[in-house]
């Protein structure tokens, strides 16, 4: 039999689930088991990206060995031969040499951080088959004369201790932030049954994993469904992960069933699909294999990729120095335009400049963020439960102008820069009780969370495409939720970028619905 594209099938049901997931009512606040807000109390830090950690090693030791080679460089060699920047060239393409063997040799990995003879001797005959392919080079090139020997065995003793003092710091980092589980994959299993006991037991064996099971979910109440499921309890329902994962940090959701129960992972999949985490299926017990290829594992087991977490690892830090450093830039270049304003409204009504709204942030966590007050004091609306419409008579003179303007989002750069709870570019912040008519968005819109799977933001991409200001029809709020989803799937560092450069133009071109 031909072996099926697994990648083309589960594109096929992320599609339709994404299509159809206004089909499952959005509850308010589900009632969790008391088992469930046991495990979501428990303190949780922030997880560490074992991507980023790798990568900043790789860093750390490259500059680490250049700096030292080229400090024995300057101190002994160029002071008696003179300066040449040949040597300058040859020390970094052998430290670029050392990178790359100790990648080769597999030792850029947490996993191996977290241990100590493995490294070390993998590390230690990386560091020398570099040096003595640097000695065999020279030999062949006739530059056995031009070379120091005092300078090449400095380097190499010197470099090699340097190598081992910062992997026996970074085996007690490491293992330090393991012990604070932020190397940890906090990972919930849905299905309470054989097969999740078989999966849980198979990722169970594997000494090395990374993953920190918190329990299992299943929507059966019948004998199929166990309360406790290989050591882990039972912790509720499918439709309680969208509450528990508001409650507690939840990095992956693991599907235990069998491929051939498409129809219940479809179900789930649209309940599942809006939260900030990725969704693989196990792929363990099938019978039916993919190409190889198509898996991805935890350990030994594999899996199917259904969704991922958007902007995650580098593009994460990517986008947090975007965020921070031109976030600052324009802060500054800001003020003198916020004080301004500040003094208008100061003027212009008693009461502060600034006040506090109630928004959604990213994974719905409710955040404040910061705006200058465009309304009369004492009619001031934290929550937005009244929207704010044309000839408003809570408006002052002044909060007109900069309403119309988006003047009054502009102390949304401390939120940026200080607080870290708004990104420059990210889908806007809607009020906690922002409503088309009677009905508040999340009702009103299929996927409206899938939203908040990303940091919001002080422009976007519906903001510069006209979608922006009052919502008082369906067409402007699903249209908001379209080109937001847009913005998460395509993002960018040069899409940040783009949007950030037209938001002044759209200001002025595309405000009709801003009052």
């Amino acid at each position: 039999m031909e072996p099926v594209n697994a990648r083309s099938m589960l594109n096929a049901v992320a599609a339709s689930a994404t299509a159809t997931a206004g089909a499952v009512p959005v509850e308010r606040r589900r009632r969790l088991s008391q088992a469930a807000l046991t495990v979501a109390s428990q303190k949780v830090r922030r997880a560490y990206s074992p991507i980023v950690i790798a990568g900043v090693v790789r860093i750390a030791d490259f500059v680490m060995l250049s700096t030292i080679g080229i400090g024995l460089y300057l101190g002994y060699v160029a002071p008696i031969a003179g300066f040449r920047w040949e040597y300058v060239a040859a020390i970094l393409m052998m430290t670029l040499a050392a990178v790359v063997c100790f990648q080769a040799a597999d030792i850029y990995d947490v996993q191996i951080f977290r241990g100590q003879l493995r490294q070390m001797t993998r590390m230690i005959s990386s560091w020398a088959f570099v040096f003595l392919l640097f000695i065999g080079v020279s030999f062949f090139a006739k530059l056995g004369n031009e070379i120091s020997r005092l300078w090449l065995s400095s380097f190499f003793f010197i470099g090699l201790a340097t190598l081992i003092s910062a992997r026996l710091f970074l085996r007690t980092l490491v293992r330090y932030w393991a012990r604070q589980g932020r190397l940890d994959r906090r990972t919930v299993v849905v299905g309470a049954d054989e097969n999740g006991e078989q999966l849980i037991e198979a990722l169970k064996v594997q000494t090395d994993s990374d993953l920190d099971i918190l329990g299992v979910f299943d929507d059966r109440n019948d004998g199929r469904s166990l309360d406790t499921c290989a050591g882990k309890s039972k912790l509720g329902k499918v439709d309680d992960i969208v509450e528990f994962a508001r409650r507690t940090r939840i990095d992956l959701v693991l599907f235990a069933l069998p491929i051939s129960a498409e129809t219940r992972i479809l179900d789930m999949l649209k309940k599942l699909w809006v939260l900030p985490v990725d969704i693989r299926l196990s792929a363990h017990t099938n019978k039916l294999r993919f190409r190889p290829r198509s898996y991805s594992y935890l350990g030994k087991v594999p899996t199917l990729d259904v969704f991922e977490a958007p902007i995650t690892d580098w593009d994460l830090v990517m986008k947090w120095m975007f965020d921070h450093f031109v976030g600052a830039i324009v802060l500054l270049l800001a003020a003198p335009v916020m004080a301004l304003v500040a003094l208008a409204v100061k003027l212009d009504s008693p009461g502060p400049v600034l006040f506090r709204q109630k928004r959604f942030g990213f994974n719905n966590e409710r955040i404040d963020v910061f705006k200058f007050r465009s309304l009369y004091h004492d009619q001031a609306d934290p929550l937005a439960s009244k929207v704010v419409t044309k000839n408003d008579k809570r408006v002052t003179r002044v909060g007109r102008f900069i309403r119309k303007t988006s003047l009054d989002e502009l102390p949304q750069l401390f939120n940026v820069v200080f607080k870290s709870n708004l990104s420059l570019v990210g889908p806007r912040p809607h009020a906690v009780q922002g409503k088309l008519q009677s009905q508040l968005f999340d009702e009103a819109v299929d996927g409206y969370f899938a939203r908040h799977r990303v940091k919001p933001g002080i422009t976007g991409w519906a903001q510069i495409n006209g979608w922006r200001g009052e919502i008082d029809n369906e067409e402007k709020i699903q249209k908001r939720v379209e080109f937001d989803l847009y913005y998460i799937e395509n993002w960018s560092v040069l899409f940040d970028l783009f949007i950030l450069l037209k938001t002044p133009l759209a200001l002025l071109t595309k405000n009709e619905n801003a009052y």
